[in-house]
This record gives C-alpha cells, sequence and structure tokens, in this order.
C-alpha cells in the first residue's frame, strides 16, 4: 500500500490540555497520516462540530474526521460522554469515524468501558508516539 493510499483526509484530537493537543497535532503532521487536523479542547464543542458537519449531507463526508482520538478526563462532557452523543450520530457518521481513546488513564475500568462502544477501535495511553501512529490498526 502507497503512503498516499494509506494517508487520511481528516483526524481530530479532543482534549481539554490545549499543551497535549499541540504535542500530539505536532507528532501526527510528523507522521504524515493525514491532510487536515481538527482539534478541540472540548467534548462539547466537538461532537456539536459533528453534528454540523451531518446536517451539510454528502458534502459533510468530505470534512469527517477518519480518527478521532478523545481524551477521557475532560471538564463539562468526558470522553464517555462525548461516546453517549456519538452513538446518536447517523450510522454513516458511526461507520466513518473511527475513535482512539488517547487518554493518561490507566484505570482498568476506563478500559473495561472504552469496549462498550463500537465505534472505539483502540486505547492508547498518552503521550501518543510516533510508535503508536505506526500501530494504529485502523
Amino acid at each position: 500500500m502507497s503512503e498516499q493510499e494509506n494517508k487520511h483526509r481528516s483526524v481530530m484530537l479532543i482534549d481539554d490540555n490545549e499543551i497535549d493537543n499541540l504535542i500530539n497535532q505536532k507528532m501526527i503532521e510528523a507522521a504524515n497520516i493525514c491532510d487536515h487536523i481538527y482539534t478541540h479542547s472540548g467534548a462539547k464543542s466537538a461532537i456539536e462540530f459533528l453534528k454540523n458537519i451531518e446536517k451539510l449531507g454528502d458534502t459533510g463526508v468530505q470534512v469527517l474526521p477518519e480518527i478521532i482520538f478523545l481524551d477521557i478526563d475532560m471538564p463539562l462532557m468526558d470522553g464517555f460522554q462525548f461516546l453517549d452523543e456519538f452513538e446518536k450520530l447517523s450510522d454513516d457518521t458511526k461507520e466513518f469515524c473511527k475513535i482512539v481513546m488517547l487518554t493518561s488513564s490507566i484505570n482498568p475500568q476506563d478500559v473495561n468501558k472504552s469496549h462498550k462502544y463500537a465505534s472505539v477501535k483502540q486505547y492508547i495511553n498518552k503521550p501518543l508516539t510516533q510508535r503508536n501512529l505506526e500501530k494504529l490498526a485502523i
């Protein structure tokens, strides 16, 4: 598979820690796995973004992120609340967007809970590394 075939159109980072978002953005840029990176410092704004894209219909598919890196521990709306809202989106969106939990949580309950969501494809502990990006099974 050529690098171009393996490249995604867009990726989304959702983390309330701006420094983590910046570092993760730089890691993703260095890995050259996508053309666009959307960053959200809150899960609420990220879910609103996805809902607005859905309203665009077929045009929205062009901007939907193929991979969403999601933190768990965030104020206002945590990662699991985001997942609950994400489950209410259209089947097409849920099929297209693959979620990777990217968190500092080492709580086994969080790992187990994340497996209950079909959209969650992987669970990675922070920090995001080039090795993690290379091993993305998505």
